[in-house]
């Protein structure tokens, strides 16, 4: 009986039943003896100097253990330091409590330790601060006139900066039969997780750091900490195991990590420190970014020219960068190009990557014009994308690893009943309401970066694969357990994937749909690193029926080694352990990316979004009554938890085109909506019928396990075809996301 395999089984999440009776516990909810609490004091000016800080009142209230400030904070390592993470875009990144000055809005200023969360939330509350208030400016609009070019840093490699000019865009969009001309307008958006941010650090008596964290990387969370303190990073060790939503947020270390850490190390205790959600607000975001499209067709509908330009926000101390322009040539070359983006320091908290950073910003911008464009000329949208279909990315002169974005088209509009789209606007209703169709393209790098594994066959015949990644929520910890099992053939219960702990073999933060394909690859190496050392060990055993015999002429399953020319033939892995006098047999191996291979490809998921909205025309109420995506993403190395990923992007598609901003008064330079009753997201009311196709796509190029990430893929096609599809319903474009029905009346 052969090994059935599990990948590209749709596996129930593993810890599915921990997460929802409860007995899972995130980074806030350890148990600790003699806990103390602390609770951040935030600024409440946008720009300028603490000029005085009422500590002792503070002091004086019965339970009350201390308050730091940026005048009692201790010497700290990292001050000389440009980089403390492995995330940290050019610049200089933010330092809580070096000094009196007020960099933005809700910077932190002082910790509160207490005895219990209440005393430490009520005396932070009444803490008496005296400012010096300085002008500031947090408006991108008003401050376009001083974008400038950014600063390249080592995230320039993941994010290139544009392509050059190619050709003469200027004389091509002028001569063209179609133009296309178009401002598109982003607001800001927080990530806003369910679970808050939190750390409990547990002081140990020799020195050493136990740290419970919300985080998307604990070996990142190790360096910065060992970084910042000047502490040996054997001696941090941060343990993540569940993570209540994080999104990007999680990336870079946050402020509660340095606190309750400086508080642990100077008062030699555990200290607990959460954030609540006001505080959520007060770090990282997607930027607010203005881009420009000016996009040419001929009369047959091929595009000549494409000219995207953006601008986006940046803070005054680090120059973070997203990809929002370079996707358009990738999807639909032209001759003749024009690309630029720059960024605008203000005085706001450097944003952060959110869920398909740049690229769903872009792509809004992008599938709008050639939607609009699809109009000018009186061509299909659909059609209009297939006119300019190409397996060639011109922007890098080479070939796609794979590209199956046409069938993605295809299955996409038949499923939909894309046909049955009349194509004048407001032509289509039902009863009082509008009914509108749109489509979008959507793209995604995929790409795979260098990680550890560690695999343990133990003296039971079980394995033990162990990676420091964390698991976000997205499945991970099911899916690396579905690839080990099948590298030895043995069934799912016989397999324990240890994870997120900073002290296991290194891994990346987990963002940037590159989780499967890096450590899924470190998984298969270690894999087959250790069926060599078992058959090897097994040949060696006295009298063993497999000496001398090669890796091809056995199967591995059912426990054990099995000899192909006669099945009844066996030696299991407790017995091979057993023969090593039950020393358990392992091996550490590295996932690394076959860049000679990978250079003469450019790799990248696909995906074509479908929707239909029905707009009440006299309310102007806008719903999304449903949407389907297609999507090409190679493997799907589970398609129960892929679904999940693209669903939850649809979900937050819809989001981003008619919900979600946090809102600005820069007359204060502060964040008006910070909370979940203003800061609107979709609730089940909202969310109609979603449905998910994956397209079969080979691809023995882009990794050992032929995968393409799927965390942002389902998300970059939703906003512009909803937008697309509220033209087709109401005859009216709306560039500005997101779509409030207001602008409908």
């Amino acid at each position: 009986m052969s090994h059935k395999l599990l990948t590209g089984q749709p596996v129930s999440r593993i810890e599915g039943q921990q997460k929802v009776t409860g007995a899972a516990r995130y980074a806030g909810d350890y148990h600790v003896p003699e806990l103390l609490y602390g609770y951040v004091v935030n600024s409440t000016i946008t720009k300028g100097k603490i000029l005085e800080i009422d500590t002792e009142q503070i002091k004086a209230i019965k339970g009350v253990i201390e308050v730091f400030t940026h005048k009692n904070r201790p010497s700290l390592a990292w001050f000389d330091l440009q980089y403390a993470d492995m995330d940290a875009p050019p610049g200089s990144p933010f330092r809580p409590l070096q000094n009196a000055d007020i960099k933005y809005n809700g910077q932190p200023i002082a910790l509160v330790v207490a005895e219990t969360f209440e005393i430490a939330r009520y005396a932070a509350s009444i803490m008496a601060v005296r400012y010096e208030e300085q002008h500031f400016f947090t408006d991108l609009e008003s401050n376009k006139g001083k974008a400038r070019d950014p600063k390249k840093g080592l995230a320039t490699f993941l994010k290139p900066l544009p392509a050059k000019p190619k050709g003469d865009f200027g004389k091509a969009f002028h001569n063209a039969a179609a133009q296309v001309s178009a401002e598109f307008i982003h607001a800001a958006e927080h990530h806003n997780p369910i679970e808050l941010f939190a750390t409990t650090t547990v002081y140990e008596e020799d020195g050493k750091l136990t740290i419970y964290d919300k985080t998307q990387g604990t070996i990142n969370c190790q360096l910065y900490v060992g970084n910042v303190f000047g502490l040996h990073y054997k001696n941090v060790r941060v343990i993540s195991p569940y993570v209540g939503g994080a999104f990007g947020s999680g990336l870079r270390p946050q402020y509660q990590l340095f606190m309750s850490v400086m508080a642990a190390l100077q008062l030699k205790r555990s200290v607990r420190v959460t954030l609540d959600r006001q505080q959520m607000f007060t770090f990282g975001h997607r930027p607010p970014t203005i881009q420009q499209t000016r996009f040419a067709a001929d009369s047959q509908g091929k595009v000549t020219a494409l000219g995207h330009e953006a601008v986006a926000e940046t803070s005054q101390h680090e120059d973070y960068t997203e990809v929002v322009v370079n996707w358009s040539n990738m999807l639909y070359p032209a001759p003749h190009t024009s690309f630029d983006y720059k960024l605008v320091p203000l005085d706001v908290f450097s944003p952060l990557d959110m869920r398909a950073p740049g690229g769903v910003t872009g792509m809004h911008a992008i599938e709008s014009s050639m939607d609009q464009l699809a109009y000018q000329l009186k061509i299909d949208p659909l059609a209009l994308r297939l006119i300019n279909y190409t397996d060639f990315d011109v922007t890098a002169d080479r070939p796609y690893s794979s590209k199956e974005l046409r069938e993605c088209y295809v299955q996409g509009a038949e499923k939909f009943g894309w046909s049955k789209r009349t194509p004048e606007p407001r032509s289509m209703r039902r009863g009082h309401k509008l009914v509108g169709y749109g489509m979008a393209t959507g793209i995604w790098e995929a790409m795979q970066v260098l990680a550890r594994v560690e695999a343990v066959m133990t003296a039971e015949g079980k394995l033990e694969v162990s990676s420091a990644i964390t698991d976000i929520g997205t499945g991970t910890l099911t899916v690396m357990t579905q690839i080990a099992a099948d590298e030895l053939g043995l069934a799912l219960e016989d397999v324990t994937f240890c994870y997120g702990e900073s002290q296991m073999p290194f891994a990346p933060v987990q963002g940037g749909s590159f989780t499967v394909s890096t450590v899924g690859a470190a998984v298969k190496a270690a894999g087959k690193a250790l069926r060599k050392k078992l058959l090897k060990k097994a040949g060696n055993m006295p009298g063993s029926p497999l000496k001398s015999v090669s890796e091809k002429e056995v199967v591995f399953e059912r426990g054990g080694i099995i000899l192909k020319s006669n099945q009844n033939v066996i030696v299991y892995f407790k017995d091979i352990v057993a023969a090593e006098k039950k020393k358990v047999i392992k091996t550490t191996n590295t996932g690394v990316p076959n860049v000679f291979k990978l250079k003469n490809y450019t790799r990248a998921a696909h995906s074509a979004a479908f929707v239909e909205v029905e707009v009440d025309e006299e309310l102007g109420t806008i719903q999304v009554t449903r949407a389907i995506t297609a999507v090409a993403a190679g493997n799907i190395i589970n398609p129960k938890t892929a679904r999940s990923q693209i669903l939850g992007g649809m979900v937050w598609g819809i989001s981003k085109a008619l919900f979600e901003e946090t809102i600005s008064d820069h007359r204060f330079g502060k964040y008006m909506n910070q909370n979940l009753a203003e800061y609107h997201i979709p609730v089940h009311a909202d969310i109609h019928e979603l449905d998910v196709i994956f397209v079969e796509e080979k691809d023995d190029i882009v990794n050992e396990l032929g995968s393409k990430g799927i965390g942002e893929i389902g998300l970059v096609a939703m906003p512009p075809a909803i937008a697309n599809a509220i033209y087709h319903a109401t005859g009216k474009r709306f560039n500005q996301l997101p779509i409030h029905f207001d602008q409908l009346l």
